[in-house]
């Protein structure tokens, strides 16, 4: 009888799902068709489709488009452990209970407020304009440099919430039971607390890699040639916009993956919740 009814109970949910698709399919197809026939009925579509989507000058710019994009990813590649290693030092001084380190807690919550107060784009602007104007030799003002800086100190002060947040959510049972076994305070951090606390925080630093991934071509304000100040430069030769939407494209096909992996790692962490 049980057997039966979680069967019944199988099939039901089988055919929920095979028609929420067919209801997500369908809408699917309708918006598409939709925006396929009205938007070319609007007065300025012919213009917009020159300027925009010029199929000739995407093929010819997006070779060169792609080979600017490997500095993004360069860029990007020693930024993320740096912005690692800085926000866990951050989030370790600002959760730390000992009397002793309580200028650092206050440092770290310093550095957290003031450093997420100010717009990313205003710190490459102040730092990458700034430093180089002190008149240091070469290559110590070089916008990747400091660039680099910039980026770096910003996102590692909004990371450092994110693992801060992860520490704290951890029961104080964890610290005890480890206490108990005759561990240290360092160790219980290093092998109980921080390997269960960056794992539950494994979505949201996801969604951190993919805003750090766009926001290096801020990057591009200050000098560097990268993908973005690379299609400025052919929108200007061309007078055409349709470099942008060359550079959308690659942004999107590396964010959009890493999107749909961050979803399914929080999917499974909410499978293995309710398990």
């Amino acid at each position: 009888m049980l057997v039966a009814q979680l069967t019944r109970r199988q099939r039901y949910d089988q055919r929920l799902k095979q028609r929420s698709l067919v209801v997500s399919g369908l809408s699917l197809v309708v918006v598409i068709a939709c925006v396929y026939f009205l938007v070319p009925l609007a007065p300025g579509w012919t213009a917009v489709k020159t300027s925009f989507f010029n199929w000739d000058i995407l093929v010819k710019t997006f070779p060169k488009l792609l080979s600017a994009f490997v500095v993004d990813l360069k860029i990007f590649m020693w930024s993320a452990p740096l912005i690692f290693v800085l926000s866990l030092a951050i989030a370790l001084a600002r959760s730390t209970t000992k009397p002793a380190l309580f200028p650092l807690r206050v440092f770290g919550a310093l550095y957290t407020d003031v450093l997420r107060g100010v717009p990313v784009i205003l710190l490459v602007y102040l730092i990458g304009f700034g430093i180089p104007g002190l008149g240091l030799p070469r290559p110590y003002n070089s916008p990747y440099i400091w660039g680099t800086v910039a980026l770096v100190l910003g996102y590692s002060a909004y990371v450092a919430e994110v693992f801060r947040a992860g520490i704290d959510s951890l029961h104080s049972s964890q610290s005890a039971a480890s206490r108990s076994l005759g561990m240290t305070e360092r160790d219980t951090m290093r092998y109980i607390i921080l390997p269960q606390a960056i794992r539950r925080q494994v979505p949201a630093l996801m969604n951190f890699v993919i805003a750090l991934l766009k926001d290096v071509a801020l990057l591009s304000f200050i000098g560097p040639i990268e993908v973005l100040r690379q299609a400025n430069v052919y929108k200007s030769l061309m007078a055409n916009f349709t470099p942008y939407v060359g550079a959308a494209i690659i942004f999107l096909s590396i964010t959009i993956p890493i999107t749909r992996y961050a979803d399914y790692l929080l999917a499974k962490q909410r499978r293995e919740r309710i398990a």
